[in-house]
């Protein structure tokens, strides 16, 4: 069986128990991480996995360069398939893993449909997103009775967003590194509610809702915001 498994958005409590149990009797785990051009390899998912105590020679990392160029990307996908296809015909459990919840921009999802194109068994087990915690954090309900929400990644114009807020009553902000621009344009002209997180249930997490001092940090990947009217 493969399983894919949730892990949160940071804090490593925020397993799901069959998730963890499922880590802890798996033969093999493989775990994402990023690439950079200086060759340096970093995984927030293995920074998570170190918690649990797991036995080290089952970790496995496949690691995906961080551009919008997908050419090495799909390399990866389709060599780190290859490994586990192996396992899973020698009779292994297999694991892989992703930050935040497994359905929810989450690289597992480009082998979840090589698994199924070659039919193997095949487990997800479902968890915590970002936004989620986020708003527990900040307290702030998401959605109340009929309000509608949408989650916009990587937002690339003001109309977008202005439709956007029009609307829905919330409007989650993912992928806002390379947009803060495009978002400072829209809600500095009017008030919204705006709660911004970043490296959420980490030791460096940060949370605001001071757009002045948001809009001055550098942002890092994992960060998000949150605006309702």
């Amino acid at each position: 069986m493969i399983y894919g498994i949730s892990l949160g958005p940071g804090d490593p409590d925020l397993i799901t128990l069959k998730g963890l149990n499922i880590l802890k009797s798996a033969d093999k785990i493989y775990y994402p991480g990023s690439l950079f051009s200086n060759q340096n390899k970093v995984s927030y998912s293995l920074s998570i996995l170190e918690h649990y105590n797991l036995d080290s020679s089952k970790l496995n990392g496949f690691f995906l360069e961080m551009n919008l160029d997908r050419v090495q990307v799909k390399t990866i996908y389709e060599t780190t398939f290859l490994k586990i296809k192996e396992d899973y015909d020698n009779g292994l459990t297999i694991a892989i893993v992703s930050e935040g919840d497994i359905n929810t921009f989450s690289s597992f999802s480009y082998l979840l449909s090589k698994f199924k194109a070659n039919q193997l068994k095949v487990e997800l087990i479902p968890g915590i997103t970002s936004y989620a915690l986020g708003a527990a954090e900040q307290l702030t309900p998401l959605c109340l009775q009929n309000e509608k929400l949408i989650i916009l990644p990587r937002v690339q114009t003001t109309k977008e967003l202005e439709e956007a807020l029009v609307n829905f009553d919330t409007v989650v902000l993912m992928k806002i590194k390379s947009v803060i621009a495009v978002i400072d344009q829209v809600v500095s002209k009017q008030t919204y509610n705006i709660n911004y997180s970043e490296r959420l249930g980490t030791d460096k997490q940060f949370i605001s809702s001071d757009w002045d001092e948001i809009k001055t940090r550098e942002i890092p990947y994992f960060s998000l915001i949150t605006l309702r009217k």
